[in-house]
C-alpha cells in the first residue's frame, strides 16, 4: 500500500478518531489473506503515528480485484459474508506477525443460515456494521486497543448466564500474537422489529405519555436483572462483585470536584439560561462533599457504562439492551473498570430529563407536568424490585445520596458538552444541576 494513499483514506473515514491531530507516518503491521480466489479479500492491522509522538492502531479490510487495490472492502457485501463464513467454520489464519481467529458461539442458530442481502448501517461513527437479511448484524471495531473489547466480554457473559434481554452473541473474530492482541469484531442477532428507546420516548410523550411510563417500570426491572446477572459469578475475577476502596471513592469525588470548579470558572455570566446555577459552584461542591461518604458502601461490578434510552430497543413487548462497549472516549481499561451499578441508573435517569425537554425542542410537544418525576419513580420502582440488594449501599438514604453523586457527575459532563456543541440544549443540564442543589438545601 502507498503510505500517503493509506493516510488519506483512513483520515477521511467516519470511524477515524483523531481528526484534530496531524498524521506523520502510516505502517501496515500485519496483513492476512482471507480468500485467495478472485476477488481476493484481506485484513490489515495498520498503525498511524502522530506528530505528538503517539499512535493509534486500526483494522482495515480490503480487496484485490483484477490486480486493483480497493479500500474499504466492507463496502463489498461478499467480503462481509466471508467474515461470517469464517466464524461459522471456526477458521484460524496466520499472518507474518500474528494469528487471526474466528470463533462461533455454540448453538447459535443464525450461523446456519445462508446469507443473501447485506446492507451497511450508515449512522455509526466509530465502527462499521453490516446487517444480513434483517437477522444478523456484524460489527467491525475499527480503532483497536490491546485486550478484549467490553462488548464481546459483556455479551459473552450475559449470554452464558442466561440474561434474555440482549441481542444474542453469535460469534467473534480476534487478532493475537503480533504487535497487538485485540478483538476485531462480533456477530449478533439483529433485532429487526425494535424501536429505538429514545425515539419511542419522544413519540409517546406526544401521543401516549402514560403508556411510556408503564414501559419504564419494565425497563427498570430489566436493568435490575442485568446488574444482578453481571454480579452473579464470584468465580470469575473479571465480573465478581467487589467492595469499593477508599481510594476509588476519593478518585471519583476528586474528579467530579475538579470538573465542577473548572466549569464554574468558565461559565459565561451574560447567558440567562445559566442564571439558576451562576455563582453557585461552591454550593455544588459542598453538596458533593456531603454526598460522597455514601459511596463507601455497596458493591462495584461490571456495568453497561454508557446507559441511556438510545442504548435500548422496545421489541415486541419487552426491552432489549444494546451497545456494551462503554463510553467511546474512555480507554479500554477504564471501560472494563468495575463501578457502582447506580452509575448506570443515574445515566438512565438523566436520559429521562433529556427526553422531557427534548420533546419540546425536537418535536414541538411539551411533556405533561411532572412527567420526568413520574418516569424516575416508575424506573426506580422496577429496578429495586429486581436488583440484588447486596449491591446497594445500606438504607434508602445512602442509595439516594450515591445516586445523586452520579447524577451530578453526569449533569456536569452534559453541561460542558452542550456549551461546546449544542447551546440550545444547555437548559437541560442546568435544570438537573439546579434540582440537585435545591434537593440538598431542602434536606439540610
Amino acid at each position: 500500500m502507498d503510505e500517503r494513499e493509506l493516510i488519506e483514506y483512513v483520515t477521511r473515514q467516519r470511524w477515524y478518531g483523531a481528526k484534530s491531530r496531524a498524521v506523520t507516518h502510516a505502517l501496515v503491521l500485519d496483513s492476512i489473506v482471507l480468500r485467495t480466489s478472485e476477488p481476493q479479500f484481506a485484513l490489515a492491522v495498520v498503525e498511524l503515528s502522530y506528530e505528538t509522538g503517539t499512535h493509534d492502531t486500526y483494522q482495515l479490510l480490503y480487496m484485490l480485484r483484477e490486480g486493483e487495490l480497493e479500500l474499504d472492502g466492507l463496502d463489498e457485501p461478499q467480503l462481509a459474508r466471508e467474515l461470517v463464513s469464517a466464524m461459522r467454520s471456526g477458521l484460524t489464519l496466520h499472518g507474518a506477525e500474528g494469528i487471526l481467529e474466528f470463533r462461533p458461539v455454540e448453538g447459535f442458530a443464525g450461523l446456519g443460515r445462508e446469507l443473501s442481502e447485506a446492507r451497511p448501517v450508515g449512522t455509526e461513527q466509530s465502527n462499521t456494521s453490516i446487517v444480513f437479511d434483517d437477522e444478523l448484524i456484524l460489527k467491525a471495531f475499527r480503532r483497536l486497543e490491546a485486550g478484549i473489547n467490553p462488548e464481546l466480554e459483556m455479551l459473552r457473559f450475559l449470554t452464558e448466564h442466561g440474561f434474555p434481554n440482549i441481542a444474542r452473541l453469535g460469534g467473534w473474530y480476534q487478532y493475537s500474537g503480533g504487535p497487538i492482541s485485540a478483538t476485531l469484531g462480533i456477530l449478533q442477532q439483529f433485532v429487526s422489529n425494535g424501536i429505538d428507546g429514545w425515539d419511542l420516548a419522544l413519540d409517546e410523550i406526544a401521543t401516549a405519555p402514560d403508556a411510556f411510563l408503564g414501559r419504564l417500570r419494565r425497563l427498570g426491572a430489566v436493568t435490575g436483572t442485568m446488574h444482578t446477572t453481571l454480579a452473579s459469578d464470584p468465580s470469575d475475577p473479571a465480573f465478581s462483585p467487589e467492595t469499593p476502596s477508599v481510594e476509588a471513592l476519593g478518585l471519583l469525588t476528586a474528579t467530579v470536584d475538579e470538573e465542577i470548579e473548572r466549569m464554574f470558572v468558565d461559565l459565561p455570566e451574560d447567558d440567562e439560561r445559566l442564571a439558576p446555577i451562576l455563582g453557585r459552584g461552591e454550593e455544588v461542591r459542598e453538596q458533593l462533599r456531603m454526598l460522597a461518604p455514601a459511596a463507601s458502601s455497596g458493591k462495584v461490578i461490571r456495568t453497561h457504562g454508557d446507559y441511556h434510552l438510545g442504548q435500548t430497543l422496545w421489541a415486541g413487548d419487552d426491552w432489549v439492551i444494546l451497545d456494551f462497549e462503554g463510553e467511546p472516549a474512555r480507554s479500554l481499561a477504564e471501560r472494563r473498570r468495575k463501578r457502582s451499578p447506580l452509575r448506570d441508573v443515574a445515566g438512565m435517569l438523566r436520559s429521562f430529563a433529556y427526553a422531557s425537554i427534548a420533546s419540546s425542542i425536537v418535536r414541538g410537544t411539551e411533556a405533561p407536568d411532572g412527567w420526568e418525576e413520574q418516569a424516575r419513580q416508575q424506573f426506580l420502582a422496577g429496578y429495586f424490585e429486581t436488583v440484588d440488594p447486596s449491591l446497594m449501599p445500606s438504607g434508602p438514604g445512602a442509595v439516594e445520596r450515591l445516586l445523586a453523586v452520579y447524577e451530578l457527575e453526569k449533569a456536569v459532563y452534559e453541561l460542558r458538552y452542550e456549551l461546546d456543541n449544542r447551546p440550545e440544549w444547555v437548559g437541560i443540564p442546568v435544570a438537573g444541576i439546579h434540582r440537585l442543589i435545591e434537593q440538598a438545601n431542602a434536606t439540610r
